[in-house]
């Protein structure tokens, strides 16, 4: 029996196997608004069998987007757009989803990666970004304005009306994004954050504000809809927010109720320094699992079932998520429960396709 194959409970949403589709960015909005692209995007992927699919990172404010052709939630008409889309990929496919609520902060304003992903400064189309204190990601980049107490409480405002919005889209899951350098990382990190309020200095403090978001978020929702979040477990830079700190966080949000911890890293410096390989990031995720029992999903550069299976099936995580390689292969899933003489579920449209060295490869509808 295959560990990846098997099923899983986050909260009370059970999932019929421990393989998530990662949140991707697509830069396909417009104004926010949800798109023909993504029905197309998430409309394919949804046909994987993967056990969770993600909805790409949403920003909870228009200053909160990437680009300024990010997906947003934060009005009617975001929603509707959204709501479009998710009906038309219920109508053919069962799988659960989920949401990543995000704020750029200071990595906000940025062309597309396929116009080059540098920095927009107000007068090239961009606009005033926001972050803890007022150090720009890059020296060239125009620096943030520094967050004041009313910003801040706008925008856990807008961080429990987006949740609020997703739930009413009927989403299963929700993550909070407080990694790759966005502004929940910016406030847990040193290298960004130098206030000398409550907010700032020792570990307790910068860990205030996300941890006050998370709260608020999980206390606006129904209990029995899973909040949880995506952290970066270093930054890789002396100096930065590292394992340590992340366990300490894990402990904290645990406490509050969190239902599981998507564990990635780095994001915050150009001066990262990451030393890529396969599975690279898995054991910050399993020394979290650990230290915390809090259920964990492992991130980056799994790309083999093999790989996978023996993530899981060791305990070093409890789920993996693919990103890059599932839009290579949208069929991943199917593909891995071949190789691994697992079941997976497909649609009836698709039933016809199985090879007949996998004749029992799809469940029975």
């Amino acid at each position: 029996m295959s560990t990846l194959f098997s099923p899983i409970t986050l909260g009370t949403r059970k999932l019929d196997n421990r393989i998530v589709i990662a949140p991707m960015c697509q830069y396909s909005a417009d104004q926010g608004r949800a798109t023909d692209w993504h029905l197309i995007h998430l409309g394919h992927l949804a046909l994987s069998g993967a056990g969770l699919m993600f909805i790409e990172a949403t920003a909870v404010a228009p200053e909160g987007r990437i680009s300024p052709d990010d997906l947003g939630l934060w009005s009617d008409e975001t929603e509707a757009a959204l709501a479009r889309v998710l009906q038309s990929v219920r109508q053919y496919s069962p799988i659960p989803v989920a949401m990543q609520l995000a704020h750029a902060g200071r990595k906000a304003s940025t062309a597309v990666p396929w116009a080059g992903g540098q920095h927009l400064a107000p007068s090239d189309g961009g606009w005033q970004t926001l972050a803890p204190s007022a150090l720009p990601f890059a020296a060239d980049d125009t620096p943030p304005l520094t967050l004041d107490a009313a910003e801040l409480q706008r925008i856990r405002n807008d961080f429990v009306a987006a949740a609020r919005r997703a739930q009413r889209l009927g989403v299963d899951v929700i993550e909070l994004h407080a990694a790759h350098g966005y502004l929940l990382h910016q406030f847990l990190s040193p290298l960004s954050n130098t206030r000398d309020d409550r907010y700032g200095g020792t570990l307790e403090n910068r860990m205030r504000f996300p941890l006050e978001v998370f709260d608020a978020v999980r206390a606006a929702l129904p209990a029995d809809l899973p909040v949880g979040i995506r952290i970066s477990a270093t930054d890789w830079v002396d100096g930065g927010w590292e394992i340590e700190q992340s366990v300490a966080f894990a402990r904290e949000l645990q406490r509050r109720g969190c239902a599981f911890i998507d564990v990635s890293s780095g994001g915050l410096s150009p001066l990262q320094q990451i030393p890529v390989e396969p599975g690279y990031q898995v054991p910050f995720a399993e020394r979290i699992k650990l230290e915390t029992g809090l259920p964990t999903i492992a991130v980056g550069l799994i790309t083999e079932p093999e790989q996978a299976e023996t993530i899981v099936s060791a305990g070093q995580a409890d789920m993996v998520a693919l990103a890059r390689g599932m839009l290579y292969d949208p069929r991943w899933p199917w593909h891995a429960a071949a190789e691994l003489g697992a079941q997976i579920d497909a649609p009836k449209q698709y039933w016809r396709s199985q090879p007949r060295a996998f004749k029992n490869l799809f469940k029975p509808g």
